[in-house]
């Protein structure tokens, strides 16, 4: 008896030896933080599900799986690493922009930041939109950045927080027949009881081409 518990007193000890090699492991603090970009102005997107994601790897590890940084609705993304090389590519298929994947050479040293660029199909500019009663309008500028290209769907928004995108809205409105160039179109909410009675309300507008599943998106813009 006396036997067993020293091996059981002996067993304890090791794993307590272990478990304190395992919490004496220093954590990643370095911070990389950056945005998606076309021409230097970052990209709207949408933000809500972990949508569009952008994917880091360091060589020379054997477990070789990317750590996923997640972009936010403006456009900007942040994770924490350890110092080190990393290389950087856009997610497969994942985002409104050509697919071709180039990879980002990163170094990271204490906080870094680093902007993405990327070719989208197309851009928002010249955003403005406005409420009147249940009515919302919208115009703004579709610019065609690849030719080959077509509008698959334009979107008109309202929700009743910041966060607003094609999957999280208490109203949307789908255009089907838009082309490139000055746009015009409004939406009336008066059946949706949560929009008509909120007390916040806000806008935007975007637009997806037949080469994503992914939309380009206006700013927020505050409706009341």
């Amino acid at each position: 008896m006396k036997n067993i518990i020293n091996f059981l007193l002996t067993g304890l000890i090791l794993l307590t030896m272990v478990g304190c090699g395992f919490d004496n492991y220093d954590e990643p603090t370095s911070k990389l933080t950056g945005k998606i970009t076309y021409n230097g102005q970052a990209l709207q997107l949408r933000g809500t599900a972990n949508a569009v994601q952008l994917q880091i790897y360091q060589d020379g590890y054997a477990m070789f799986s990317p750590i996923t940084a997640t972009v936010t609705q403006d456009g900007s993304y942040s994770v924490i690493l350890f110092d080190g090389t990393y290389k950087m590519v856009t997610r497969d298929n994942n985002g409104p922009w050509v697919n071709t994947r180039d990879t980002s050479i990163v170094t990271v040293k204490g906080n870094t930041i680093y902007d993405l660029s990327v070719t989208p199909y197309f851009t928002i500019s010249n955003a403005n939109m406005s409420l009147s009663g249940s009515t919302v309008n919208a115009t703004f500028t579709i610019n065609q950045i690849v030719e080959t290209a077509n509008i698959q769907t334009v979107y008109l928004l309202v929700s009743r927080t910041q966060f607003c995108d094609e999957v999280y809205y208490e109203y949307r409105r789908d255009f089907t027949d838009q082309s490139p160039g000055q746009i015009t179109i409004d939406g009336d909410f008066s059946a949706i009881y949560a929009a008509v009675n909120s007390p916040t309300l806000y806008g935007r507008v975007g637009v997806r081409s037949n080469q994503t599943a992914e939309a380009i998106f206006s700013d927020v813009i505050k409706l009341r």
